[in-house]
């Protein structure tokens, strides 16, 4: 069965940094992109930033520049290094895999649990 674990986060004064990782476990084939979403409270969950499995890299405007997100192929992991952190970063933030597993050859889109990060002025 397919897992998304994330780890990471937390709380962070403003201008300070953050890490979120993510580890894809269960049976995968193969992964195509991965990111990270969040969602804040009354607000729809929104695209952070993406990777594709050789490494190209796309970033929502509000992050470019501050955040930078890694993965490691080997490992089925994705990381988001979060710099120069605002309270408008302040969200669950979940992790997003568009994989193949042996239990079904079909590309499908899997989510993590979220993960809170917290960043106070």
């Amino acid at each position: 069965q397919v897992q998304l674990v994330e780890s990471g986060g937390g709380l962070a004064q403003a201008g300070g940094s953050l890490r979120v990782s993510c580890a894809a476990s269960g049976g995968i084939v193969s992964i195509r992109a991965m990111g990270w979403y969040r969602q804040a409270p009354g607000k729809q969950r929104e695209l952070v930033a993406t990777i594709t499995s050789g490494g190209s890299a796309t970033y929502t405007d509000s992050v470019n520049g501050r955040f930078t997100i890694s993965r490691d192929n080997a490992q089925n992991t994705v990381s988001l290094q979060m710099n120069s952190l605002k309270p408008e970063d302040t969200a669950v933030y979940y992790c997003n895999a568009d994989l193949a597993s042996y239990t079904s050859t079909y590309y499908s889109e899997f989510w993590g649990q979220g993960t809170q990060v917290t960043v106070s002025s």
